[in-house]
């Protein structure tokens, strides 16, 4: 096979992983209400079929690229497509919510490494930059392609097998991907692969899962087991910090965080996916639930939002080339924050035009925020380390996905009488538009610029 058409199809596997994991998602989400029927779920477990996958997959993100630098790319690649598949056959036939909850993690410890390992591959195989922006173009946009069909899919698929079958998709697409991986697909390994940090990667799990679980469980827990929990994510971070700025190839690159853009970045990535996370546990309850419609109908409403979000992607690409990430991040944080404000007061009679304006407002918004986000990550960092800079940012996407689904639907917990209907939670996604215009206006300016620059340099 001629080297450019193999390159083509080693590109066109990396982003098949990308589409799976992403339809998932968004399939997961719309399914909720159907779930929520047949094991008898409670809003926290359905929060927890939803926490238990990114809260894995944030904690492994970092250690899956280590890893794959270190026993080999396409090794790693392959594993994560198996646990993957299995995870999704398990989860298909989960007799009750705990066993769901526990075969989304094990789904997530797959999908932790592909989507950073297949980044990788692909950046191993497009060794020329101009080759490698493209492709990296239909990686991004791939990932918009996953939330535009996916609430159509996942309708179509509800609807005529029930939730079940939203799971079942993933087994024949993973092995399709195992065998072309195995032909097409080259191994590879970094030259210099980083050591492993056991201690860091145990201190961020138990960070991350005693703050979403103080969050979640709170209502029901009591006082001492919230508190509890808050000290033991305070403890762990007190601890964490230190340790991780003595050793000599860290988990996580503390000194990255002298840099304004990637700190900004880190910050916008956990709020503004907390603002999507939000939107789509609040969007699912309230048409399926307040307003009734079929899983399909649904899914119908909600296209023009994954339309815009797919169209928006590739023009923030192109935005921040020619301008940088200000505009794009400034017009992010308008488009989310009005969407909020719209939705805040939505109800069983609202006009229905209404809603589509707001799920307008959050397309154009969301579409717009993930370019300027990678971009101000590795903006100024060390060439060696903007892989690193780059899954920092993609774990905070992961982090701010599981506290916007812990925090709002914390929210809807509190107003069992209508939910998804609360001006508060709709409010709180209006909130995250807010400090992602906030952001963009204080992490892209002259002296934010500086801060990076001094990064890019030797450790001290």
């Amino acid at each position: 096979m001629p080297r450019p058409v193999r390159r083509r199809v080693v590109l066109a596997v990396c982003c098949l992983s990308l589409f799976m994991v992403g339809l998932d998602n968004t399939i997961v989400n719309l399914a909720l209400p159907s779930i929520r029927q047949e094991l008898h779920a409670s809003v926290s477990s359905l929060q927890w079929t939803i926490d238990a996958y990114t809260l894995v997959l944030a904690s492994l993100l970092m250690l899956a690229g280590s890893t794959a630098d270190r026993v080999g790319r396409r090794r790693t690649f392959q594993l994560g497509l198996a646990l993957f598949g299995l995870g999704s056959l398990l989860c298909g036939i989960a007799p009750n919510v705990g066993l769901l909850i526990a075969f989304r993690a094990l789904q997530a410890v797959g999908g932790s490494m592909l989507n950073p390992v297949a980044l990788s591959i692909v950046a191993n195989v497009f060794t020329e930059p101009r080759d490698r922006t493209r492709a990296i173009g239909v990686w991004a946009a791939v990932n918009g392609l996953s939330l535009a069909v996916g609430p159509v899919l996942g309708g179509v698929l509800v609807d005529w097998a029930g939730w079940r079958s939203i799971f079942w998709i993933n087994v024949p697409i993973g092995l399709a991907a195992i065998v072309l991986t195995a032909v097409f697909v080259p191994e590879s390994r970094a030259p210099h692969p980083r050591r492993l940090d056991p201690v860091g990667q145990l201190l961020v799990i138990v960070l991350l899962a005693s703050l979403t679980y103080g969050i979640i469980e709170g209502r029901g827990a009591g006082a001492p087991v919230v508190i509890g929990c808050f000290v033991v994510a305070a403890v762990s971070l007190a601890v964490l910090l230190p340790y991780e700025r003595r050793r000599r190839d860290p988990l996580l690159e503390l000194r990255f965080f002298r840099s304004v853009p990637f700190s900004g970045a880190t910050l916008t990535a956990v709020t503004g996916f907390a603002a999507l996370s939000g939107f789509l546990f609040l969007n699912t309850l309230y048409l399926q639930e307040t307003r009734g419609f079929s899983v399909l109908h649904a899914g119908l409403l909600t296209l023009p939002m994954a339309v815009l979000t797919a169209v928006g992607a590739p023009l923030s690409g192109r935005l921040v080339g020619a301008r940088g990430p200000r505009l794009p991040l400034l017009v992010a944080g308008v488009g989310i924050a009005v969407s909020g404000v719209l939705l805040a007061g939505i109800g069983p009679r609202t006009s229905i035009w209404l809603v589509m304006a707001g799920y307008v407002c959050f397309g154009i918004g969301y579409g717009l925020l993930n370019a300027p986000i990678t971009n101000a990550a590795v903006s100024g960092m060390p060439r060696e380390r903007a892989g690193l800079a780059a899954a920092v940012a993609s774990t905070s996407r992961q982090v701010g996905i599981s506290l916007g689904v812990a925090v709002i639907g914390a929210v809807v917990a509190a107003q069992p009488t209508s939910p998804g209907t609360g001006a508060l939670a709709w409010g709180i996604v209006a909130g995250c538009g807010v400090l992602v215009f906030a952001l963009g206006l204080v992490t892209t300016g002259r002296w934010a610029l500086a801060t990076a620059a001094r990064v890019d340099g030797p450790d001290h």
